[in-house]
């Protein structure tokens, strides 16, 4: 069992930034592959960015690219979501996930956190 919550969100304009935090406790956070995820109201929620175990690879999807930031420190056993240059379609509830395999799929995550709101006013 891993148990995730995330902290971080707010109310910020567009342009700003916003960092994410994803603290772990349970198993071995180090064991883990994360994700993060985001979920507008009545859309999808859909893959952001990942990151392997180890820290030395990550993967985005193309609307952040170049803007969002995927990072973990397995010593504080936490991931983090760094997002700059921040746009009014960037709002929606982002949630942490942790995978075994490196994979965009929602459904190759298994456990969750309760997500944190992020508001990008225009």
């Amino acid at each position: 069992q891993v148990q995730l919550v995330e902290s971080g969100g707010g109310l910020v304009q567009a342009g700003g930034s916003v960092r994410l935090s994803c603290a772990a406790s349970g198993r071995t956070f180090r064991n883990y592959n994360m994700g993060w995820f985001r979920q507008a109201p009545g859309k999808e929620r859909d893959f952001v960015a990942g990151i392997s175990w180890t820290g030395g690879s990550t993967y985005y999807a193309d609307s952040v690219k170049g803007r969002f930031t995927i990072s973990r420190d397995n010593t504080k056993n936490t991931a983090y979501l760094q997002m700059n240059s921040l746009k009014p379609e960037d709002t929606a509830v982002y949630y942490c996930a942790t995978s075994t395999t490196i994979t965009t799929a929602r459904g190759g995550y298994s456990y969750w956190g309760q997500g944190t709101q992020v508001t990008v006013s225009s």
